[in-house]
């Protein structure tokens, strides 16, 4: 499974440039097939808050039918159920994810912010503070 990528970032400060590590979390199969990552993890939390999949996809800016899509791959990929539909108009219709489909998302945000913060504290040991390592105002680097 390919886990993430990472982007260095430099950005303008009053004092010279500040750099920064980025990075982003996504889970594929073994054929590269994007299965989980932000995208699904929003849609997800989404239908928890609106409990709705139409209103879920509008507040996000993605169409019905692609949340639909990745609410169906992901479940074909974990062979479990993530929502719960009852149509209706009653006080209990609408859109309810499972439990399975919380614990994911809690699983997920728990990896992203794992590596996130992995990544942050290893590049401040490997860049920041290695005092040979200047910026230069045109954001290339030399080794004094």
């Amino acid at each position: 499974l390919k886990l993430f990528t990472v982007n260095l970032v430099v950005l303008e400060k009053k004092k010279g440039l500040k750099m920064e590590v980025k990075v982003k979390v996504w889970i594929e199969d073994e054929n590269k097939n994007l299965i989980f990552g932000h995208g699904k993890t929003e849609i997800l939390e989404q239908i928890e808050k609106t409990g709705s999949i139409s209103k879920a996809s509008q507040e996000i800016g993605m169409n019905y039918k692609k949340a639909w899509s990745h609410i169906k791959i992901l479940e074909e990929f974990i062979e479990d159920d993530l929502v719960v539909v009852k149509q209706g108009r009653g006080e209990d219709s609408g859109t309810k994810l499972t439990l399975k489909a919380k614990e994911l998302i809690e699983l997920y945000k728990t990896l992203n912010k794992d590596i996130k913060d992995y990544s942050e504290k290893r590049f401040k040991e490997l860049f920041l503070d290695n005092l040979s390592i200047k910026i230069k105002k045109d954001e290339k680097c030399t080794k004094n």
